[in-house]
C-alpha cells in the first residue's frame, strides 16, 4: 500500500449535504466525500452509521472499542458505532459515503416503548463492514427525500426514523429483544379519532408522535396498526387527504394556489404541485381549469 496523505477529519468538515438545517428530530443525515486520508472521532449521544456509496472499493483500516478490522470497502458496505465509541479510520481511496447519526436516548425510548426492555440492558454492537439492505433501504430513502427538498414530510421522515431504531435494535443489540406485533389494525374508534385530528389539523405539521400519543401507544405499534387498518401509511393517508383538501379550495374557491398550498399543509406552491402532480397527474392550475 503506498504512503497516504494524512488528514485530519474533524467533525466540522463540512459535507455535501446534511439534514441539520431541516429540523429533523433524533437523527441527522449527511453526505460525504474525502480523499484518501485517516480520522477520528468520538460521538457522545449518538449510534453512527456509515453506509458506502463509492463506486469503486477502497482499502480501510479502522478501530474501534480496541479491534482493529481491515477491508476493502464498496458500495453498499455498512459500519456502526456505538455512541461513545472512539473511532479511528485510514483510508487509501477517494472516499464517498452517507452517514447517520441517531440519537442514544431516542433508541433507549424505542427499546422500553415497542420492545419492553429495560433501556439500561440496551448495548449496540459495533460491525465493521455488514450488507444490510433494510438499513440501506432506509438510509437511501432519507438522502432522497431530502434532496428532492420534500421539507413537508416531516411524519414520513418519523416513520423512517422509528423503522431503523427498531431494526438496530431488533439485528444489532447485544441483548435479543422479544417485540410483539400486534395484528388486526386499529379499533374503528380509534381510527376515526385519529383520521378526525388528520382532518382537523391539515394546515398544521402533524407529527407521529402526536397522532401515537392520541391512543397512548407507541409509534411503530401505531403505525404498523394504521397500516393494517386502511392499507396506507400515516404519510401516504396524510398527503392524500391535504390533496383532496386542495381540490375542493381549487374548484370552489378564487384563492391564489400559494395561499391554497398553506391552507392544506404545504410549505410552498411548489411542493403543492409537485405532491398533487404525483396523485393525480396534473398541476393545480390544470385542474382548476380542466
Amino acid at each position: 500500500m503506498k504512503p497516504l496523505a494524512t488528514r485530519q477529519i474533524e467533525c466540522s468538515q463540512p459535507p455535501i449535504f446534511s439534514s441539520r438545517s431541516q429540523g429533523w428530530e433524533n437523527i441527522l443525515v449527511e453526505e460525504f466525500q474525502h480523499p484518501p486520508g485517516e480520522g477520528k472521532v468520538q460521538y457522545c449521544h449518538e449510534h453512527a452509521i456509515c453506509l458506502s456509496l463509492a463506486p469503486r472499493p477502497v482499502r480501510f483500516l479502522q478501530i474501534k472499542g480496541g479491534k482493529s478490522y481491515t477491508s476493502l470497502y464498496g458500495k453498499g458496505d455498512i459500519s456502526i458505532t456505538p455512541a461513545q465509541t472512539p473511532f479511528f479510520a485510514r483510508w487509501d481511496g477517494d472516499d464517498h459515503y452517507f452517514h447517520i447519526r441517531i440519537a442514544s436516548d431516542f433508541i433507549q425510548s424505542v427499546a422500553t416503548a415497542d420492545l419492553a426492555m429495560n433501556s439500561d440492558q440496551l448495548e449496540l454492537r459495533s460491525e465493521f463492514r455488514i450488507r444490510d439492505p433494510q438499513i440501506e433501504a432506509i438510509g437511501l430513502m432519507l438522502l432522497n427525500e431530502f434532496k428532492q427538498e420534500n421539507l413537508g414530510a416531516r411524519l414520513y421522515i418519523e416513520s423512517l426514523v422509528n423503522v431503523l431504531a427498531v431494526h438496530l435494535i431488533r439485528q444489532y443489540s447485544a441483548v435479543n429483544p422479544r417485540l410483539t406485533f400486534y395484528e388486526g389494525g386499529l379499533p374503528e374508534r380509534q381510527l376515526l379519532q385519529v383520521l378526525d385530528y388528520i382532518r382537523d389539523h391539515l394546515d398544521q405539521d402533524i407529527k407521529l408522535a402526536d397522532l401515537a400519543a392520541l391512543l397512548d401507544m407507541s409509534q411503530f405499534h401505531f403505525s404498523r396498526l394504521f397500516k393494517q387498518s386502511i392499507g396506507i401509511t400515516p404519510y401516504q393517508y396524510l398527503m392524500q387527504q391535504r390533496i383532496e383538501r386542495a381540490k375542493q379550495l381549487l374548484l370552489q374557491t378564487d384563492h391564489a394556489i400559494t395561499d391554497i398550498a398553506f391552507h392544506c399543509g404545504f410549505n410552498s406552491h411548489s411542493h403543492l404541485s409537485k405532491q398533487f402532480r404525483q396523485l393525480t397527474g396534473m398541476t393545480p392550475t390544470a385542474y382548476k381549469e380542466n
